[in-house]
């Protein structure tokens, strides 16, 4: 690594690919904190439906936005980048690497390259889709992503009510694709940007996805998506394995159709991931079956200026 340089490795994948493992050992390795960068994990009281990390594993690493917020709070890209670069300008004080990890796109694009600027959406346009939202449901909004923008319902989180009404409420406001206005000009950084991505073949990623989900039913997913229940309208809640657990609560299929959907819905989300992922030229891929000190030696062999 060059002198007085100052790094942020950014370490990436699709969900299950096995993401947390290799980062406390990359942190362990540089002495530095993990900055999570999980749009679900920042809330608390849903750590098994999130895959946040365990006691055990925030006890080997100091960690950041990690069960930092309130369900019922408003957090999100925007603000999300205005805290994440604050806090790095104090680490960066005393570290020369920081670690950051998780699968939201949107979060990690935001510290990176910055959030576009957006135009204003006008009040009525954003009561018209509210209310087409209330009496004609999710359906229509998935429809409408489908219809004003093909190319962000690709990668889009299609089951999240928000992320579709913000994409509708954008393209109708502009007269063209939401995805047409988000430029991705980067905004300048004062530190260096290492990305690197975790990888495996799809059916063994998919095969890992499904043991997880049969593992967080064990370990209470029921009854963690039973006490949130009461706030399952919640922004925050809106996500893969709540969303599904609530229908069943609602007694719209029985938890067999339920744990299935989780499992569907989960392994589409990391189709959607890795796609975004794949689009990213400045991503170096790491085989994720390699062992530790392989990663390692790869990572630092790219920290110094070399190849993979």
């Amino acid at each position: 690594m060059a002198p007085c340089s100052k790094t942020l490795l950014l370490l990436l994948g699709p969900t299950g690919v096995g993401k947390t493992e290799l980062s406390l050992r990359v942190a362990e390795h540089y002495g530095c904190p993990i900055l999570n960068c999980d749009s679900r994990q920042v809330f608390r009281g849903i750590p098994i439906g999130t895959a946040a990390p365990t006691a055990q594993e925030l006890a080997r690493v100091k960690h950041y936005f990690i069960a930092s917020r309130d369900l019922q709070d408003d957090y999100n890209a925007g603000r999300y980048e205005r805290d994440a670069l604050e806090l790095l300008d104090e680490l960066f004080l005393t570290h020369d690497v920081v670690v950051m990890t998780g699968g939201s796109m949107l979060y990690a694009d935001a510290v990176c390259n910055g959030l576009d600027d957006l135009p204003t959406i006008p009040d009525a346009i954003r009561a018209e889709v509210t209310e087409n939202f209330k009496l004609q449901g999710l359906t229509w909004l998935q429809q409408e992503v489908q219809r004003l923008d093909p190319e962000y319902w690709e990668m889009v989180d299609q089951s999240n009510p928000a992320r579709l009404a913000h994409c509708v409420e954008l393209s109708l406001t502009m007269g063209k694709p939401y995805s047409s206005l988000r430029t991705n000009t980067r905004k300048e950084r004062p530190f260096r940007i290492l990305k690197i991505a975790l990888e495996r073949p799809r059916e063994e990623l998919y095969e890992r996805i499904n043991t997880r989900v049969s593992q967080m039913m064990e370990d209470g997913l029921l009854e963690e998506a039973k006490a949130v229940y009461p706030l399952r309208r919640l922004n925050s809640l809106q996500t893969v394995g709540y969303r599904e657990l609530f229908g069943y609560l609602d007694g719209e299929y029985d938890l067999q159709r339920a744990v299935e959907l989780i499992r569907q819905n989960t392994r589409h989300y990391a189709k959607r991931q890795m796609t975004w992922f794949r689009r990213d030229k400045e991503i170096h891929w790491i085989d994720a079956n390699n062992d530790y000190e392989k990663s390692i030696n790869s990572i630092d062999t790219l920290l110094r200026g070399g190849g993979v």
